[in-house]
């Protein structure tokens, strides 16, 4: 069995895995569904209260795990993979329990080894925006993101396979 991550141009399969934010092989991880397209990440997810600080309130560090996960792979979807540097969130709201969450991230430049991306999170009911990060990546040199690459197992299927799938939702606009 594989991870999806699902693309303009197609689906990026990934071996089976046990990150704390994506991995199908955490039991008590987030299993986020990761979607990409272009240079846009987003995820729709829904938190038990196994991921709370207080009362029905999303503890800070797993707000911050989300919007660090949907940059990253943000990145990858744009073939640069890359290592957190340094990441900011504000926290704009509590992050409510129970409620469908979004959290859409995108690359903002490229500069050599240094990767700066830009997310958010929002309450999909609502469209209110419950928190923001900014983060700079570095990139993994070569051979680094290669052995990622086939550990991972990192492949493409290319749309023409993908016709009797459904379609997904357009991608987000850009975060703010």
């Amino acid at each position: 069995m594989t991870s999806e991550v699902v693309t303009s141009a197609g689906r990026f399969e990934v071996a089976p895995h046990r990150c704390f934010a994506c991995g199908e092989l955490n039991a008590v991880g987030l299993r986020l569904v990761l979607h990409v397209a272009g240079d846009t990440c987003w995820t729709e997810t829904t938190l038990a209260p196994d991921f709370q600080g207080w009362e029905d309130v999303t503890h800070g560090g797993i707000v911050a795990t989300i919007l660090d996960e949907v940059m990253g792979w943000a990145l990858a979807s744009a073939d640069s993979w890359g290592f957190t540097a340094r990441l900011t969130v504000e926290y704009h709201r509590p992050t409510p329990i129970g409620r469908r969450l979004r959290a859409e991230g995108h690359l903002v430049e490229r500069r050599r080894r240094l990767l700066t991306t830009q997310a958010r999170l929002i309450d999909a009911e609502s469209g209110e925006v419950l928190a923001t990060a900014d983060a700079v990546y570095v990139a993994a040199p070569p051979d680094r993101k290669q052995a990622l690459k086939d550990r991972y197992r990192f492949r493409l299927i290319p749309d023409t396979e993908l016709a009797t799938e459904p379609a997904l939702d357009e991608p987000p606009a850009a975060p703010r």
